[in-house]
């Protein structure tokens, strides 16, 4: 799927801030892309854009609106379908990463239709996928992965992309989840396909490429992670890493979701991580540990963080929001 931009951000009634993490994350990553945002009465979200109507929006040459609102169960209020319908008539097209499908919405449907425009449905992809086959290509890729899930892979890999391009280098963001779609405008959504065909769609979204080229791989889950190590695997071997950067929240005191279930220690990860990657590519190596740090109290503690872990593992530890990733690239640069 290819999302064209500039992008409307639909909030609808969202309850809170945390509601709208999804369009958080692109006006964070894309803000020259979001032009605006349409918020319904009840609505507690602010994305700090202008408020937009259709009309407003239209006239700004808007290209998409983008449902960037996440409720509980991934569904579509009743009361948004006016919005979304007035949309389309004005010549926009629609995504959302919502697990409900839009485009099955049978009046949403019809407009599309009568109207030429696209739904894009981010979680569900269309595209059929070969199974992996973990064959050498050519390029070079990164793979962020995680001691758990939700600790700042798709930032680690943005950022990476980031200070790459700032240094003339010839890289792409390759995205995985919902919110890395809408930020790269294109992607597959992992954790939709199913389990046999992950590593083949992950060799389809980072196929072979110029030698110096380097694809900057959105991770998902955790090896560790009960519930979601599966999709991770998938993602390891069919990215065929030659980077590894292990994303890591140092405030966690179990795996999210599973208080019975204990944080893997960072060596660990590493080498778990490692072991799962030279399948595909015996030379893979892990290049730096990014580290979430907003959940700690002070900027001397979190210095003293990363410095002993970038002591104990003999690599480079960053927050890559505060600090940049600016280490962690001067090690890719000698691969």
């Amino acid at each position: 799927m290819q999302i064209e931009n500039p992008y409307l951000m639909f909030l609808g009634d969202a309850a809170d801030q945390l509601a709208a993490k999804t369009a958080h994350g692109i006006v964070h990553w894309r803000r020259d892309w979001c032009l605006g945002q349409l918020r319904l009465p009840d609505c507690h979200a602010d994305l700090g854009l202008p408020d937009m109507t259709i009309a407003d929006a239209s006239a700004a040459g808007i290209r998409t609106l983008v449902i960037g609102v996440a409720n509980r169960g991934g569904v579509v209020g009743p009361n948004w379908i006016a919005t979304i319908i007035a949309a389309i008539e004005a010549g926009m097209d629609v995504a959302s990463g919502l697990h409900a499908r839009i485009a099955e919405i049978p009046e949403v449907k019809t407009a599309a239709e009568a109207h030429g425009r696209k739904i894009f449905d981010v979680r569900h992809s269309d595209q059929r996928f070969e199974i992996g086959t973990g064959a050498p290509r050519s390029g070079k890729r990164m793979l962020a992965v995680g001691t758990d899930c939700s600790v700042g892979k798709m930032y680690t890999a943005l950022a990476i992309e980031q200070e790459l391009s700032a240094r003339g280098a010839d890289c792409d963001f390759r995205a995985t989840g919902q919110t890395g779609i809408f930020i790269a405008g294109s992607g597959v959504s992992v954790d939709a396909v199913i389990s046999d065909f992950i590593s083949g769609a992950t060799e389809w979204l980072a196929p072979a490429n110029d030698p110096g080229h380097w694809d900057l791989v959105e991770g998902q889950g955790s090896l560790f992670h009960p519930s979601y190590a599966g999709v991770t695997m998938g993602l390891v071997h069919g990215a065929q890493p030659d980077a590894l950067v292990l994303c890591h929240e140092p405030t966690r005191t179990h795996m999210r979701g599973l208080p019975h279930q204990a944080l893997p220690d960072i060596a660990t990860c590493i080498a778990g991580h490692l072991d799962a990657a030279q399948l595909t590519n015996p030379d893979a190596r892990c290049v730096g540990i990014a580290v979430n740090t907003s959940g700690l109290e002070s900027d001397a503690v979190r210095a003293e963080l990363l410095k002993r872990l970038s002591d104990e593992h003999g690599l480079p530890a960053v927050d890559p929001v505060r600090n940049g990733v600016a280490p962690i690239v001067d090690v890719m640069a000698a691969i």
